[in-house]
């Protein structure tokens, strides 16, 4: 990756559904360029994939919380396995530090919170867990 394919990035992370004459003409290449760098992170595995981030709006109907996890030496295959069961998990991190992951989850409401924290809690070789529930967001960056 050089300059243009960060500068690319940049402007693909602000706005995935600009077209491609337009970032084009962002950085002042060729079209044809700028889709061949494209096409070429998407293969390498640079590009994984587009999204869409819900407004405050979409967001208002969904409870979001994380889950610190501490767990058991050797149990991390089995903790996943189970995390990956709850549909509730959004997405699972590896930590350094007091905790060994990090767990992201997006629940239609408190009930369903509730329950997909008890079997996370539940789980084969979760030492102790740790929920904190999301009241706002304050800053977002496109990841």
């Amino acid at each position: 990756m050089d300059e243009i394919d960060t500068s690319l990035l940049a402007l693909l992370k602000e706005n995935a559904r600009l077209p491609v004459a337009a970032l084009a003409q962002s950085l002042g290449l060729a079209r044809s360029t700028v889709q061949s760098r494209i096409e070429r992170m998407e293969r390498q595995g640079v590009i994984r994939g587009y999204t869409v981030r819900l407004g405050e709006a979409a967001e208002r109907s969904s409870i979001r919380a994380t889950a610190l996890l501490q767990i058991e030496p050797r149990s991390l295959p089995t903790v996943l396995a189970r995390l990956k069961s709850v549909g509730e998990v959004s997405s699972v991190h590896t930590t350094s530090g007091r905790f060994d992951l990090i767990v992201a989850l997006i629940a239609p409401s408190t009930q369903a919170l509730d329950l997909a924290l008890d079997a996370i809690g539940a789980a084969p070789g979760v030492r102790s867990s740790e929920s904190l529930v999301h009241l706002s967001t304050r800053i977002e960056r496109g990841v």
